[in-house]
């Protein structure tokens, strides 16, 4: 079998972690029932998206992997559908907090974590406040071994501008890359809509790697903040195969042909004819 089903869920939160996890739960609970095997939801989806200011009570909502209350629901969700679900979450480790997601498998077992790598700071979305840059460089799981043991990639929102990223992660044997973001208006210039730039960046990065992608965003307004959705699934070759509106609650689904996509990237030749002997000046400080 050289197909894998894949979702994105997406939603509006709010403060009651209790019910962001009961909400997201059940949208998994469908997207599990239309044949997805790996799900994933929105960035940070334990609560409102609270990096819109500096506030240093918030530290507390930040737990370690083993004791997060979204990671412990969505572990014991896997193991009962069965599913893949990257789990965004605040991770405490010690003295440090970082901006985390927990590859979670059918078996319900953590297989690793992610730590978001680039940090973004700016009006609404302060997160050097909050997070330290990720220590554990870009990750890759292997994923449902029915699907011929593909490879999954994933980066965090602020990640998903960054080509580099993508492409680390196809280096390193990625087959589809997911993106959970949460990402909406901007407080310093209300003309300002980044959504189709957004979706053009991810967009980008599946034609120039020949690869799926998967991005799961918020919905709903936060004290004056809009996020707006548009969650979207593409093919390895940019082409849109679901997506959801600026403020629909709801699951979207694809299925991908794995070994398609595999030919497609050889015969575009994109990694063929990659001359990394000339890319010293990318890892150089400017």
């Amino acid at each position: 079998m050289t197909e894998i089903t894949v979702a994105a869920l997406q939603a509006a939160f709010t403060d009651d972690m209790d019910a962001n996890i009961a909400h997201v739960s059940a949208l998994v609970r469908e997207a599990a029932a239309k044949g997805a095997q790996v799900i994933l939801p929105p960035e940070l989806f334990e609560g409102e998206y609270f990096c819109r200011v500096e506030d240093e009570g918030l530290f507390a909502n930040a737990k370690p992997t083993a004791e997060h209350k979204a990671v412990l629901a969505m572990q014991k969700l896997a193991a009962e559908l069965g599913v893949y679900i990257p789990t965004s979450f605040f991770e405490a480790d010690g003295p440090h907090h970082y901006n985390s997601l927990a590859m979670i498998g059918p078996d319900g077992r953590v297989m690793g974590v992610y730590r978001k790598s680039h940090i973004p700071d700016g009006p609404g979305y302060e997160e050097k406040f909050y997070f330290r840059p990720g220590n554990t460089g870009f990750k890759v799981w292997p994923g449902p071994a029915e699907s011929r043991a593909t490879t999954l990639g994933v980066g965090i929102c602020w990640d998903q501008w960054y080509p580099e990223t993508a492409r680390a992660m196809m280096l390193m044997g990625a087959e589809i890359l997911f993106y959970p973001t949460a990402i909406g208006s901007e407080p310093h210039d209300t003309s300002l809509d980044t959504a189709r730039l957004w979706r053009r960046a991810m967009v980008g990065h599946a034609v120039s790697n020949v690869v799926p992608i998967v991005a799961a965003n918020r919905i709903g307004v936060e004290h004056g903040q809009t996020f707006y959705g548009t969650s979207f699934i593409a093919d390895e070759r940019g082409d849109i195969l679901a997506e959801l509106g600026r403020e629909e609650t709801g699951v979207i689904t694809a299925t991908i042909d794995l070994d398609r996509v595999k030919r497609h990237r050889a015969a575009f030749g994109f990694f063929r004819d990659r001359r990394p002997e000339l890319y010293g000046r990318l890892v150089q400080d400017i």
